[in-house]
């Protein structure tokens, strides 16, 4: 193939190929091309953090919510107590921040806890 614009002479059967990109030519007549350029700076999914909420119950007791968060995430006394107070108080609570699988796993053992918690894109 022959581009007019660059007049760039590309034999693409035999030259070997890595995500969208020319390694090696098989005929050393032929130039070898970068890869267009690529936006970087967009995020993905997964450089996205995410966190973890727990909603306020009337089920179960400040103190087991204060154990559980102590437990599951091995807060200080202090600090579960002052997230479940949070919680208590406004309704719901960011309690972990951070990637998505750890998220998923924190929701679960709330969750078998029998915490109302759930995980949101921060």
């Amino acid at each position: 193939m022959t581009e007019t614009k660059n007049k760039v002479k590309r034999k693409t059967d035999t030259s070997i190929y890595r995500a969208g990109q020319i390694l090696a030519a098989a005929n050393p007549d032929t130039e070898v091309l970068d890869a267009p350029a690529t936006d970087t700076a967009t995020t993905t999914e997964e450089d996205t953090p995410w966190n973890v909420l727990v909603f306020n119950d009337p089920v179960n007791l400040m103190p087991y919510v204060t154990m559980v968060f102590q437990k599951v995430f091995g807060y200080s006394e202090s600090k579960a107590t002052q997230m479940m107070l949070d919680v208590h108080q406004k309704g719901k609570c960011v309690v972990w921040s951070g990637e998505r699988e750890k998220a998923e796993f924190y929701v679960q053992q709330l969750q078998g806890y029998q915490l109302q918690a759930t995980m949101k894109k921060a």
